[in-house]
């Protein structure tokens, strides 16, 4: 997967010239080629002229916040995948997720092995057929690549296991998906047994009564 890395051309937009640099360097070791740009203005300019395979930016800066960058992209293009580099963490930016369909939020400050995540995650989006978010029901949806629920423009708490599992079901939504399909996404490797799992979906059905996951005898669960 990092080989393929070396076919992507990155759009880079900071506004301090240390952390572009920092960034743009590091980026250069993997990617075909770095843009960059001190504002939101420039990148957005940039993005237009040279159309990057994915555009990474800072939420704060001057002329075009990140936000406003990552908005008007999405005017026009709904696949290119969008990173934006935060000194907080906060459910708020969760919520911009879903809305702007972001790929990732990088929380400062970015290490090369977060930078490095980032960008095979966002090369896994570009070769992946699925969706990054899935509406699951009125007001709710799913962002699989956050692993975040969100319900009326909350986010729900989950666990790692309970946001694997619905990520599972919602991936297959209205079609079972089996005991072992099941085991293997959310355990993995280890043994699951059959009351792990219905204690799991009772505590997610507890959390979330609007979903409507049903048993399916003797095959596994779907997702209404």
């Amino acid at each position: 997967m990092k080989d393929r890395l070396k076919e992507l051309i990155v759009l880079y937009a900071e506004d301090d010239s240390v952390i572009l640099d920092q960034a743009s360097t590091y980026l250069k070791k993997h990617c075909k080629d770095v843009l960059t740009a001190k504002d939101g203005l420039e990148a957005l300019d940039t993005y237009k002229l040279y159309n990057p395979d994915i555009v990474i930016s800072d939420i704060k800066m001057p002329k075009l916040d990140g936000i406003a960058l990552a908005r008007a992209i999405r005017r026009v293009d709904k696949k290119t995948p969008i990173i934006l580099a935060t000194a907080y963490s906060d459910n708020a930016y969760l919520i911009k997720a879903v809305e702007l369909q972001l790929i990732k939020y990088l929380i400062k400050p970015i290490t090369p092995t977060a930078l490095l995540d980032a960008l095979l995650t966002a090369m896994e989006h570009i070769h992946s057929d699925n969706q990054s978010v899935d509406e699951l029901g009125d007001n709710i949806f799913f962002d699989h690549l956050n692993r975040a629920l969100h319900i009326d423009g909350e986010v729900v708490e989950l666990t790692k296991k309970e946001s694997k599992l619905l990520s599972v079901l919602a991936r297959h939504k209205g079609n079972s998906v089996s005991y072992e399909t099941i085991e293997q996404s959310v355990w993995h490797d280890s043994y699951m047994s059959y009351d792990t799992l219905r204690s799991l979906v009772r505590n997610l059905r507890k959390k979330v009564p609007a979903l409507k996951i049903e048993n399916i005898s003797g095959l596994g669960y779907r997702l209404q």
